[in-house]
């Protein structure tokens, strides 16, 4: 198969008089990706929502299909995590193109939590990055999985799966992941409906008819459908490439936490339950963390961080002088990134000052 390139905030203010919370401000935290939404239950009937989510969870054995040869596990505290949005056509996702009978990563982000679990830094890594694939076991079919030199970055999950992805990241940057998170363009939409939408600020009209969506300059909240559509959006902003749709899925992303922290607490239990319902449903996770107790003590650990609290990157890239719609590694540049992540201090300003995915103004679109 060819391997050709798919489509794929506002921060509120508080002002002195407290308004009765609204349907999506009564759910206490999603996890900042927009992937891992909060899974805490309590209240009456424990038991049978317990088991219910942990029912919905389905998990994926990276450890066993990875084996050794990987990076070092440093346990300092720290967290690598990489998110994934799958762009997978099959099922509910029929809706968003044809089913070819694989999926690549329509989205990818390293998460980097701090020691102290104060701060993150993200880094997008464009899909059409052009990269050395190594050799690895599908976690899917168990087939081997031979290595490519100079292939799409996104092809890692068409080919194997998540644990492809997982060893294609690992051997870029040298760090080991401790957890893996994946979700799908229906999980998405639904995560967001069940927040009751997401509010953003676009400074010019949006209006891409590949994602079908038309947005007027000025203030939206935006339904499950029209943020998959935000996050899918490229030819209407900046320079239509890829990277400036990585800037609109930073800034839509940011807009996401920053609403989920203004939101409510656990006062409407049946909410509550129909948030965490959704958000087990629409994950996949590594095994470690598919169960709704290490699911919850994960996202527990994360509460405290918010958008400022957050830095986000594209991983250092330039054009491909052979083929404009791909995009190489930046060799220098990414190895401070990785080397920030691995001695867990920021990014440093300089390792993105050259890169292509740094240049564009997609991002002052939505805020």
């Amino acid at each position: 198969m060819t391997e050709q390139s798919r489509s794929a905030g506002r921060i509120r203010g508080t002002g002195s008089r407290r308004r009765k919370p609204s349907r999506g401000r009564r759910v206490k935290r999603v996890a900042l990706w927009g992937a891992a939404a909060l899974v805490v239950v309590g209240g009456s009937g424990l038991g049978y929502a317990y088991y219910t989510l942990n029912g919905n969870l389905k998990g994926v054995d990276i450890d066993a299909a990875l084996g050794t040869g990987r990076p070092a596990d440093v346990d300092d505290g720290s967290e690598d995590i990489l998110v994934l949005g799958s762009d997978s056509r099959s099922g509910a996702n029929a809706a968003y193109g044809a089913d070819e009978g694989s999926a690549r990563a329509d989205t990818a982000m390293i998460v980097h939590v701090n020691e102290g679990h104060t701060s993150a830094s993200v880094v997008s890594v464009p899909r059409d990055t052009l990269v050395d694939r190594p050799a690895c076991t599908s976690d899917t079919n168990g087939e081997e999985v031979g290595a490519a030199h100079q292939t799409m970055f996104n092809s890692a999950y068409q080919v194997g799966g998540p644990a492809c992805a997982v060893k294609t990241v690992e051997s870029m940057s040298g760090i080991r992941m401790d957890h893996y998170v994946e979700v799908d363009f229906t999980g998405f939409k639904k995560l967001v409906d069940e927040l009751g939408g997401v509010d953003i600020t676009t400074s010019q009209a949006i209006d891409d008819p590949d994602s079908h969506l038309s947005l007027k300059p000025g203030t939206h909240t935006l339904s499950g459908e029209q943020s998959l559509g935000l996050v899918r959006t490229r030819h209407s902003v900046g320079d239509g490439s890829d990277l400036g749709r990585i800037q609109l899925q930073q800034a839509f992303v940011k807009a996401l936490m920053d609403q989920a922290r203004s939101v409510g607490v656990f006062s409407n239990p049946k909410t509550l339950f129909g948030l965490a319902d959704t958000a087990t449903k629409a994950v996949t996770t590594d095994s470690e963390l598919a169960s709704v107790k290490k699911l919850t003590g994960f996202a527990d650990g994360l509460k405290g961080l918010g958008s400022k609290n957050v830095d986000m990157i594209t991983l250092p890239v330039e054009y491909d002088p052979q083929d404009p719609n791909r995009v190489l590694p930046q060799e220098k540049a990414d190895r401070q990134v990785w080397a920030a992540l691995k001695q867990d201090k920021p990014v440093p300003a300089s390792a993105t000052e050259q890169s292509a995915g740094d240049k564009g103004d997609a991002g002052k679109v939505v805020r």
